[in-house]
């Protein structure tokens, strides 16, 4: 398929940070300024009972992104929004070339006391886990040099989405 009226971002960062509350408010001013898109939350593509560990589930991730990119692109979307946490550059390559369309790379950063804060609130029992990852994670400066640009997620979730929508030049169309 065509790549040339295609573009997405990926939205990165450590467990907590924001990826998918920012991917959503992108969607929803999106959907205002009455431009065709799909968001797509990666965890979701690869959230299965498989038994596999990491190298699986991520296989798993790219065979559905491909053919949700592709079901995407044949309706005739060319916008695409993608939260995922990326750990190192080889993870990158792989999920441009399933996406098969230009993405660029927002790299959401979070002090750890915010991101404690903000999985506090959760009920389940795998935050704790996820808070830990967190911990390891910015720790390791996993994901680190692998954005475009960095954003600071500690402001209004409003503020975050339109500073990453004229970074992306997105805003061509006002709400109606």
């Amino acid at each position: 398929m065509d790549t040339a009226d295609a573009d997405g971002v990926l939205i990165t960062g450590v467990y907590g940070s924001g990826k998918s509350s920012l991917a959503a408010e992108i969607a929803y001013m999106l959907e205002h300024r009455h431009q065709p898109f799909a968001l797509l939350d990666l965890d979701y593509l690869s959230w299965a009972g498989t038994g596999g560990g990491r190298a699986e589930e991520f296989g798993l991730l790219l065979q559905n992104l491909a053919d949700v990119v592709g079901n995407y692109r044949r309706a005739g979307i060319g916008r695409f929004v993608l939260a995922y946490f990326l750990r190192d550059r080889t993870e990158l390559q792989a999920l441009r070339k399933a996406a098969g369309v230009p993405l660029r790379v927002a790299r959401l950063e979070v002090s750890l006391a915010d991101i404690e804060q903000r999985l506090a609130t959760d009920i389940t029992s795998g935050r704790r886990d996820d808070l830990r990852q967190a911990a390891s994670s910015i720790a390791a400066a996993e994901g680190v040099g692998l954005e475009d640009v960095v954003i600071t997620n500690d402001r209004a979730i409003e503020v975050v989405a339109e500073e990453l929508l004229t970074f992306l030049e997105w805003l061509p169309c006002r709400p109606g």
